[in-house]
């Protein structure tokens, strides 16, 4: 094993001392940063601008990320590891490394005879690149284990995986909070994931890849987080560096990208969406969406749309009306405009094989080919049957597509769309060399050509998606206190990713579930009513329990207080609208915990039912059934909504009554925005 002395090292790092760091994944070129390498007994160490990355040299290959000379992350078991012949092997004991033109390059023994690992750390400000290989062998995986530990708490990933239940009812925050394991973490996914972490100790790991994913986080509750790219080619990541989670996070959107617009109006964020789906699921038909719309009207239940979702076709993918259950669709999208709302249709990309149009879109290569054999079509099975996909990267299949939107949307007055699908699916072959994140870019230029309604569409892992400032609506969710537990985190977790435009999954949840008690439905209203968008489709009027058929008669005190929770949503939206604008400059998210603006309140890293919205509005719905709440108030000057009084923090409140006409809420009366806020709440 080659190592250099001491002397050599230090004349070494004086040469290069004013090393000019190559460009970053931004394309642009870091600020000139200072660089050295030291030996020590037992360590190499890779010193740079505030941080050092310390590797073993006495033992199994592991790497310790210091700043100011703490560890804020650290390597675990099998620290690089990788699979091959159907076995799992990692990276022993260092044997050999050299520092030059400002790359550290690590050579270390595998448990695998005859193959090596060799990986490279290259240094620039408040980060570093990993970069590694294995030579010696064929691998179909590599992957990278950290101690969770190392870094306190974990956030980022997006919707999760769970054994409790996620994403449907279950999001852990923060993730090592719960246990997180998913093997299909992929851009092709139809879960909103993107393969970025951030932690407590201000650390933060992106791993650049368009490959699938098998990612677990304190799985089995063994403490480790474990990252795999199902790929053997060069595993590239970049460890984030920091002073704070919130400058992580915006080193990380430097990189994807941060909107560019946002696709919903001011309107759809002022007042509700009213979809279909859970008050009906496919059970609906002419006569119920004009009745749910009356209803909604008569009842003072403000919204922008009526958005019929799943089941109005004949088929799916046939992309008409059913004529039973539809007689006169023009005359029901008239009168629903007549009531003072746009109207709009779920739409998909699965074109079912029992449909008129499937036969003629496989005969003209309109549809995504089978990976294994790309001469025929590729079929996948949805929640709706088995069906093909329209490739999108076949112009003229693209063109197809949207001219038979476009009729439907002419001849029926429809004025917004609501995409529910997968642009691509693993089973099936991209076109022409397009990949995983070709289809999520080609599905992003898709959706921007219609207005989506506030329902956003599910697009990620690509700098199209986060550009394109869609509204993210989540997965759907159940509809007991779990799943809103779940709304909440999860919005925190897409938020802190980069798609700031979060709304909960449908008021009152969408998975099928027997109709929410009156306090779900109730408390979930309120919190929504703190959130940039309200989602909504179970209504406090004509209710059917999915399970049961029966009609739920929720009584005037439900109607009056989700009448209350969207009229407080809309005196907050000239607030909210300015963390939009605000965002379109900076990309920081909207909603987000309140350790991104208090970092020094550690308290607030393991709040879960409270959120900051924008600088001035703290949030603290009551989530469960409990009649009080404690409360955490980081350092500042708050002003309680509900009370009328200035409260001093960091404080905790405890006990603090919530009947269910009571929502928790206050203004940092130091904030920016918070004339606004105190306008729209006092």
């Amino acid at each position: 094993m080659r190592f250099l002395s001491r002397k050599s090292v230090s004349l070494l790092a004086a040469a290069l001392a004013a090393t000019l760091l190559p460009p970053t994944a931004h394309g642009k070129t870091e600020p000139t940063t200072i660089a050295r390498v030291s030996e020590a007994p037992g360590t190499v160490t890779l010193d740079s601008a505030g941080y050092s990355v310390s590797v073993r040299t006495d033992g199994q290959l592991a790497l310790t990320t210091r700043r100011s000379g703490r560890t804020v992350l650290a390597t675990g078991p099998d620290a690089l590891r990788f699979r091959s012949g159907g076995t799992w092997q990692h990276a022993t004991r260092l044997t050999d490394w050299r520092w030059r033109n400002g790359v550290l390059t690590l050579t270390a023994d595998t448990t695998l005879p005859g193959a090596q690992v060799e990986a490279r750390l290259t240094p620039a400000p408040d980060r570093y690149q990993l970069d590694w290989d294995v030579t010696g062998t064929e691998a179909d995986e590599l992957g990278l284990t950290y101690d969770l530990s190392s870094a306190g708490h974990w956030y980022g990933h997006g919707e999760t995986g769970t054994p409790a239940g996620g994403p449907y009812t279950d999001q852990p925050w923060p993730l090592d909070a719960g246990q997180v394991d998913q093997e299909d973490f992929s851009a092709a996914s139809y879960q909103m994931v993107d393969p970025f972490w951030f932690t407590a100790s201000s650390a933060g790991l992106y791993v650049d890849t368009g490959d699938t994913m098998d990612v677990s986080l304190n799985a089995g509750g063994d403490g480790l987080g474990r990252f795999t790219v199902e790929s053997g080619t060069t595993y590239k990541a970049t460890v984030f560096v920091e002073s704070t989670p919130r400058a992580v996070y915006r080193d990380y959107i430097g990189i994807v990208g941060k909107p560019r617009q946002s696709d919903a109006t001011y309107e759809q964020y002022a007042k509700p969406l009213w979809n279909s789906w859970a008050q009906f699921y496919t059970k609906v038909d002419q006569d119920k969406i004009l009745d749910y719309a009356t209803d909604l009207h008569d009842n003072g239940l403000e919204g922008h749309t009526v958005q019929l979702d799943d089941k109005w076709e004949s088929n799916y993918g046939n992309m008409t009306f059913d004529p039973k259950a539809y007689p006169d669709p023009r005359a029901m999208s008239d009168r629903i405009h007549d009531l003072g709302y746009d109207f709009g249709l779920w739409v998909t990309l699965w074109i079912n094989l029992d449909s008129t149009n499937y036969r003629y879109a496989a005969d003209h290569d309109y549809l995504l080919r089978d990976a294994a054999d790309p001469t025929k079509p590729c079929t996948v099975t949805w929640w709706n049957g088995t069906a093909g996909i329209v490739d999108l990267a076949n112009p003229e299949a693209k063109a197809w597509y949207q001219s038979t939107l476009r009729k439907l949307m002419d001849t029926y007055r429809v004025d917004g769309l609501k995409f529910d699908t997968r642009f691509f699916d693993d089973n099936c072959a991209g076109r022409d060399g397009h990949t995983r994140t070709d289809y999520q870019r080609l599905g992003s230029e898709l959706a921007d050509s219609y207005d989506l309604q506030g329902a956003g569409i599910r697009v990620h892992w690509g700098r199209s998606a986060h550009e394109s400032g869609f509204v993210i609506r989540q997965i759907d969710k159940g509809t007991g206190w779990n799943s809103l537990k779940a709304s909440v985190t999860q919005n925190l977790a897409l938020s802190t990713i980069g798609y700031p435009f979060v709304e909960t999954d449908m008021i009152g949840g969408s998975l099928g579930q027997p109709a929410p008690t009156k306090e779900v439905l109730v408390r979930w209203a309120q919190s929504a009513s703190y959130m940039p968008l309200m989602y909504a489709s179970t209504s406090p009027v004509d209710t059917i329990d999915p399970t049961t058929g029966q009609k739920v008669d929720y009584d005037e005190e439900t109607v009056a207080l989700y009448r209350e929770a969207i009229a407080r949503h809309e005196r907050l939206a000239p607030y909210i609208w300015d963390q939009v604008r605000h965002t379109l400059r900076t990309g920081d998210p909207i909603v987000r915990p309140l350790f991104f603006d208090f970092p020094r309140d550690r308290a607030s890293y393991t709040v879960a039912d409270q959120w900051m919205l924008g600088p001035a509005v703290l949030a603290a719905p009551n989530l469960t059934s409990a009649p009080s709440r404690d409360i955490h108030l980081p350092p500042g000057t708050w002003y309680d909504v509900n009370h009328g009084r200035t409260i001093k923090g960091p404080t905790t409140l405890t006990s603090y009554p919530t009947p269910l006409a009571v929502t928790p809420a206050f203004v940092n009366l130091r904030a920016e925005g918070a004339d606004r806020a105190l306008r729209a709440l006092r």
